[in-house]
């Protein structure tokens, strides 16, 4: 049975949901496509600096695996620090996060900005616009966004562990976001998406691991 603070937590994301969905909604029918083809027209992904603002993600997910082992390795020496509780939160969040990615990506399917792989159908290349559930391919893989799930993910874990640095945390997760927006690799909604699924896996992951806002105990993990 669910303790009273997971109960509110647990409220608190299914009204995420409801707000992330909603906003997917009207990003997919009022924005999507203008900005997509604004991004286009402007040739922004002619800018270096936005592709650079994309890679950070998929390093972060590379390294993970080698920092939960130090971490779970390091236990054997006493119970876990603050920082470490948040590190490892931080780095099982973005591995669980991409997987929950990949699932949502299978079960919606929905046509990308661009053409990138496999002659792929996309709004500019094509024309295609829409979702294709159980798709099933890389093809209509662009919902929710992987790599704002990814960072997300760890800056939710971090947020909760450290409140002087979630000032760190939004900018992070922005320049990841603007980037993605900018070289054209996601819609809009794609990182609303992303956002929210990458959030919410970062601060259930943050609290089953022991992290708490530092205004909360421990003791009630």
């Amino acid at each position: 049975m669910l303790t009273d603070p997971y109960r509110q937590l647990l409220w608190h994301s299914l009204l995420a949901l409801v707000a992330g969905a909603a906003g997917v909604a009207l990003c997919y029918f009022y924005v999507d496509r203008p900005v997509a083809r604004f991004v286009y027209d402007s040739q922004l992904p002619s800018i270096d600096l936005l592709r650079w603002m994309t890679l950070p993600p998929p390093y972060l997910q590379s390294w993970a695996p080698a920092i939960i082992t130090l971490v779970v390795v390091r236990r054997a020496w006493g119970p876990f620090r603050r920082w470490e509780r948040v590190v490892l939160a931080a780095a099982v969040a973005v591995v669980l996060a991409d997987q929950f990615r990949q699932s949502l990506s299978y079960l919606f399917g929905r046509d990308w900005p661009e053409t990138w792989t496999h002659n792929n159908p996309s709004l500019i290349g094509t024309g295609a616009y829409g979702f294709h559930p159980f798709g099933g391919s890389q093809e209509y893989g662009s919902f929710p966004s992987g790599h704002t799930a990814r960072t997300a993910a760890v800056a939710a874990a971090v947020w909760v562990g450290y409140r002087r640095w979630r000032w760190a945390c939004v900018l992070a997760t922005a320049a990841v976001i603007v980037g993605l927006i900018g070289m054209d690799y996601h819609f809009v909604g794609d990182v609303v998406g992303g956002g929210v699924v990458g959030g919410l896996v970062g601060v259930w992951t943050a609290r089953l691991c022991g992290v708490w806002p530092p205004d909360q105990s421990w003791s009630q993990v």
